[in-house]
């Protein structure tokens, strides 16, 4: 009885020792990749496939499954000193949008894909920027930035990896540059006011010689606007007004022309 006891006892402790391999066995086993992730499996070093999200089984030892992922990543580009087409030294800051579209490329052309494309990312700035005039990069950076999308995209197609979009957010510029540019904008906007106070008085001109005109054709209509600048000065103020004795001739002469009229 005794000895029936102890070898009950052992089989449990075998069935026991089993279980325990078993459920060690499937931990190792089971992978979960998540939505936003690939898994790529190595099978004694060599791609055998890879998985898509979910509850995923790899046979421990042999297998070998790391996971990337596939969504979109935001990487800074760090400010560096650049030299424009035109000799000017700048410092740019940019930042650029990829993602993953092939886990298996990512992984295997590649040590680290992420630290290679910053360093690219660095390096495209500087050879792009470098190409364009000072002023061309702060008015025209949308073609700048559609030309390093493009240089970056074909360089890291290779990787499985595709640039969406490159950003420049940041241009310091000299202080002396700044002073220049200052002076420039301060100097075009006062060749404007010039330009346009210059265009008010070609139209003021124009205007007096047609009033001129119609002044000669008709003299007692100085006079009229004599008395009519006179009815705006004492609207004012209580005042003096000394007239000249051609004046008040001419305006006898006016009185004598209404009082001829009004007798007709």
């Amino acid at each position: 009885m005794g000895a029936y006891s102890l070898t009950g006892q052992g089989l449990l402790t075998v069935v026991g020792s089993l279980v325990v391999i078993i459920l060690v066995i499937l931990g190792y086993s089971i992978r979960i990749v998540k939505q936003y992730e690939k898994g790529v499996v190595f099978r004694l070093g060599r791609v055998i496939g890879e998985k898509e999200p979910g509850l995923r089984f790899i046979i421990p030892i042999i297998d070998r499954m790391p996971k990337v992922a596939l969504r979109t990543v935001t990487m800074p580009v760090p400010s560096q000193k650049i030299i424009t087409k035109d000799n000017v030294s700048i410092d740019v800051a940019a930042v650029a949008y990829f993602h993953v579209v092939n886990a298996t490329s990512a992984l295997v052309a590649i040590e680290n894909v992420y630290s290679a494309i910053n360093q690219i990312a660095q390096t495209t700035v500087r050879n792009i920027i470098g190409q364009f005039m000072l002023d061309e990069v702060l008015s025209d950076t949308d073609n700048i930035n559609e030309k390093i999308k493009e240089v970056l995209d074909r360089q890291t197609e290779q990787w499985g990896v595709i640039v969406t979009i490159v950003e420049i957010k940041d241009i310091q510029l000299p202080d002396t540059m700044q002073r220049a540019m200052a002076k420039q904008a301060e100097a075009e906007r006062e060749k404007r006011a010039k330009i346009i106070a210059a265009e008010g008085e070609q139209l003021s001109a124009a205007k007096l010689g047609e009033a001129a005109d119609i002044i000669a054709k008709h003299p007692i209509a100085l006079q009229l606007r004599n008395l009519q600048v006179l009815l705006e000065i004492s609207a004012e103020k209580n005042s003096t007004i000394i007239f000249p004795s051609q004046f008040m001739a001419t305006v006898q002469d006016i009185q004598k022309f209404i009082g001829s009229e009004g007798l007709k």
